[in-house]
């Protein structure tokens, strides 16, 4: 991670306050107006285009993002809602060589992904999982419960369990890397 500090351009946005945050480890700011969301924020004022917008009324879990280490939906959330926090989308869910986090390659491997519309929202959820667990075991009813909030039009999600508990339960080293602190 670097600790840069990206301005984003904020000329000609009328009624805009500044707004920012730390982003996937390095701090940004831009201007937008109060009333734009944080999903909004992230796609148009700082070009983070992969949290996606469904149904932008939080019900699909689509633009899940976690904020300060707890999923949000981005739809939901005011960006000024998130001013001076530790934001995280799927662009930061790879390492910093830009290898793929082992949920992300569980995913392909167990076939628990097709359009891919989903796949942001349900990583971050399952990387949010993985935090809270610590290390510990988890069952696949733990695992659904925890998937429930996000929707998936093609998959049927038992790949996603799949990948999941094969990454969640592995001994750490293996597929799971340490605890995020």
């Amino acid at each position: 991670m670097t600790d840069a500090i990206i301005d984003t351009p904020t000329a000609g946005i009328a009624g805009a306050i500044e707004i920012a945050m730390t982003v996937n480890g390095v701090e940004r700011r831009a201007m937008a107006e109060p009333r734009v969301n944080l999903a909004d924020f992230l796609r148009h004022r700082l070009g983070l285009t992969g949290t996606h917008v469904g149904c932008e009324h939080g019900v699909c879990g689509a633009c899940t993002v976690l904020v300060d280490g707890v999923s949000v939906r981005a739809c939901l959330m005011l960006a000024v809602q998130a001013r001076g926090t530790e934001v995280r989308t799927i662009e930061g869910l790879c390492g910093a060589d830009g290898a793929l986090d082992p949920l992300q390659a569980a995913l392909s491997e167990h076939f628990g992904l097709q359009c891919g519309y989903c796949t942001p929202g349900v990583l971050m959820t399952l990387a949010e999982l993985r935090a809270e667990l610590a290390g510990a075991p988890v069952t696949e009813a733990e695992v659904r419960h925890k998937l429930a909030g996000n929707l998936c039009r093609c998959t049927g999600y038992q790949g996603m369990v799949d990948a999941a508990l094969a990454v969640l339960n592995a001994p750490v080293g293996i597929l799971a890397p340490e605890p995020m602190r």
